[in-house]
């Protein structure tokens, strides 16, 4: 998979991309992540890519034509156009399920926002779809890019070491994740459950399972209503 990232901070993606298991997914090739400082395709001497909203308002708005012109610019690099994903807190919100869906794809390219927004001729033209990462704002769309790029790259094939990685995690089948334990198995008085103990693997499975369900309807009941069979 290849990811495209417009932004106006590309130095922010790579000491957080570039290490650990997405750093390593780079290196083998299992993803490949591209960060476009927007401000190469302004016109100005100033590389502006704001100006002030018609009608009036407080702060300003990102340009629709340098955006036009980076993501048409990464189109020519890639020779496909990409999905084009918007980092906006009118998005959607992320889910797992959503990320199965688009680690399909072959290209995706992510927009990151700033200022006030961006011009909504853009918007309508360009953008496939506009994904939330919570109900709240942010300075920019730097960080829920990170974010959006660091788990959609896990759902993509060869960037883990195995299936098991993320499919027996919170949220995968709709659910969250059962509670796990290691070494001690005793710790300030408080001890393992026996069954994991037991290396009964057919109990260990239901238990699992149980708690798994015990767990999303005590801190998660909303959930239960998308779990997966």
């Amino acid at each position: 998979m290849r990811i495209d990232i417009i932004t106006l901070f590309p130095e922010m993606f790579e000491p957080v991309l570039g290490d650990s298991i997405i750093g390593r997914a780079q290196k083998s090739g299992a993803v490949r992540i591209f960060t476009h400082q927007l401000r190469d395709f302004a016109f100005d001497k100033h590389r502006r890519v704001d100006d002030s909203p018609y009608g009036g308002g407080m702060g300003m708005l990102m340009k629709a034509e340098p955006i036009a012109l980076c993501f048409e610019d990464i189109c020519r690099q890639t020779g496909a156009r990409p999905h084009f994903v918007y980092m906006s807190p009118q998005g959607k919100t992320l889910t797992q399920q959503r990320l199965r869906e688009l680690a399909e794809l072959e290209n995706v390219c992510v927009l990151c926002g700033h200022y006030e927004g961006v011009d909504q001729r853009l918007i309508d033209a360009f953008i496939d779809e506009e994904i939330s990462i919570g109900d709240y704002v942010l300075t920019g769309g730097e960080l829920p890019a990170m974010v959006f790029t660091d788990a959609l790259c896990r759902m993509v094939p060869g960037v883990l070491t195995n299936n098991e990685c993320f499919t027996e995690e919170s949220h995968f089948n709709g659910l969250l994740e059962y509670p796990q334990y290691t070494k001690p198995a005793e710790w300030r008085g408080a001890s393992v459950p026996e069954v994991l103990l037991s290396g009964h693997h057919a109990n260990i499975d239901k238990w699992r399972a149980e708690m798994s369900r015990r767990v999303t309807l005590e801190k998660r009941p909303d959930l239960l209503n998308n779990e997966k069979s």
